[in-house]
């Protein structure tokens, strides 16, 4: 498996974190800064939020990549040698309990109904005009 060096969100993921300058900044008309102020302020703010940012993904991704790794194999670990075990277990069990309660069902209130059946099946209606 290769890295993508161009595109790191191919799937588009983190669209909602992407910053730029025009997103945070914006002065309306009536109240402009000196040109100069307008354009230090533009490469103060990306420097300091690309060194930031490299910063961080220097000191702190290789740990949490390496701690989303372990997370993630926690969760795939527990899916497969727990809960799915658990839930095909569990299917058995309402298999078995389904039918115990068909049985229970047919003995206890199948006669009733046969009866009722029986019993309502005599009645006649006549239509007097």
């Amino acid at each position: 498996m290769t890295v993508n060096l161009v595109n790191r969100d191919e799937n588009c993921i983190n669209e909602h974190v992407r910053v730029c300058y025009e997103d945070v900044l914006a002065e309306p008309e009536g109240s402009h800064s000196i040109d100069c102020v307008w354009k230090l302020s533009y490469c103060c703010f990306n420097c300091s939020k690309g060194c930031c940012y490299n910063l961080l993904a220097i000191f702190c991704g290789i740990p949490s990549a390496l701690c989303w790794g372990f997370e993630f194999a926690i969760i795939a670990f527990y899916h497969i040698w727990y809960l799915t075990p658990c839930l095909r277990a569990y299917m058995i069990n309402c298999g078995m309990m389904q039918k115990y309660f068909e049985a229970c069902l047919r003995c206890c209130i199948g006669p009733v109904c046969e009866t009722c059946g029986l019993f309502f099946s005599q009645i006649t209606v006549k239509n007097v005009s």
